[in-house]
């Protein structure tokens, strides 16, 4: 009986980790195919962006205000100002600069510049004094940084306006990542990834509506675009059920499988992006320096885990309730990368809380 059990929970962890790789790769790829003007041509990201936003927002405020699936959290004014509010400026930003780099660079290349995460969340830490200088952390970084160096050299269809656009992406979510540790933390306020939306994607949407009526509403009068529904709806619940697949996961499974998931899905996607993408050559100088960019990756990984462990040894273990309560703190504050995403798919893929909340 005991076995049985083991073996169901065995087979719900791999499963969670399956359905969020899928999701995490598919909705990197259904962004690109949407708006790469040889696929779909909807060459417009801050308006993907402001969709995926806006289909979130509506969806929490249906699930806490109208089934009330899950309770609201107590949220002053005061709290809102001053963390919702530049918490969701940097998350906008953030999905707004990796989105862009979409119509520049390929799928590969974007996952390769992402390991610069660990690199731009230990500069931003640093710089906030939430985090202290490391011989060891410091020599990953430089090991990082080398490696996507002699990765960008290697791209064949280099883009200077694209790999500036992906890795100011990166640096905005490394500052929410750390606005989120240092602002609602320290509040002592509990997000959970459906709580998370029904605050924080309203007031991105807002945000994304200065630049999307400067720059895109313009060519949106002037050239037509093709606007299907079935498309956009599709895109957009793929990226709200990858934000779900990551609650499921860390509910389930440590820090330790959920980078190993992480950097599997890296490859994975890279690989796929090279087949559904033909124009996405790459080259053995980009495999080279990838590969050393994620030994950097994996050791850093490596010693956060060992610190958090260390960390929770003179303590009592942290309940599992807490832990799962805790989920949209943990990610920002413990799992750098892929998952926050960053990984612009937060809450759509990205990157965590999304990066992976977007394309994340």
């Amino acid at each position: 009986m005991a076995t049985k059990v083991i073996n169901k929970t065995l087979f719900l962890t791999y499963f969670y980790l399956f359905i969020y790789i899928l999701l995490s790769s598919g909705v990197i790829l259904y962004n690109k195919w949407v708006l790469s003007p040889k696929y779909f041509n909807f060459p417009l990201p801050i308006t993907l962006t402001m969709i995926h936003m806006g289909f979130s927002g509506a969806v929490a405020f249906l699930l806490i205000r109208v089934l009330k699936v899950v309770s609201p959290v107590k949220m002053t004014f005061e709290i809102y100002v001053t963390c919702v509010v530049p918490i969701s400026a940097f998350f906008a930003s953030s999905l707004w600069f990796g989105n862009t780099a979409y119509l520049h660079i390929s799928v590969a290349f974007i996952q390769m510049l992402k390991a610069l995460m660990p690199v731009a969340t230990f500069v931003v830490a640093i710089v906030c004094s939430t985090d202290k200088a490391r011989c060891d952390v410091f020599l990953n970084m430089v090991l990082v940084s080398v490696g996507v160096v002699i990765s960008s050299y290697g791209e064949i269809h280099f883009n200077v306006v694209g790999t500036l656009y992906q890795v100011t992406g990166i640096f905005a979510e490394a500052l929410r990542l750390v606005l989120t540790q240092v602002l609602l933390q320290k509040k002592g306020l509990s997000l959970n990834p459906i709580t998370s939306l029904y605050y924080i994607a309203p007031c991105s949407f807002v945000f994304l509506f200065v630049p999307w009526y400067l720059l895109e509403k313009p060519a949106m009068e002037v050239s037509q675009i093709q606007f299907n529904f079935w498309i956009f709806f599709s895109n957009a619940l793929c990226a709200l059920a990858l934000n779900f697949s990551i609650f499921l996961v860390i509910g389930r499974t440590g820090a330790v499988t959920i980078r190993v998931a992480g950097v599997l899905k890296d490859w994975i996607l890279i690989a796929l992006s090279t087949v559904i993408f033909p124009e996405s050559t790459i080259t053995g100088l980009n495999i080279t320096g990838y590969a050393i960019a994620l030994c950097g990756v994996v050791m850093y990984n490596y010693i956060k885990v060992k610190d958090v462990r260390a960390s929770q040894q003179p303590t009592e273990i942290i309940p599992e309730r807490i832990t799962k309560d805790w989920g949209f703190e943990k990610r920002s504050s413990d799992m750098y990368a892929p998952l926050n995403a960053g990984n612009n798919e937060g809450i759509n893929g990205s990157s965590g809380y999304a990066s992976d909340i977007e394309s994340r």
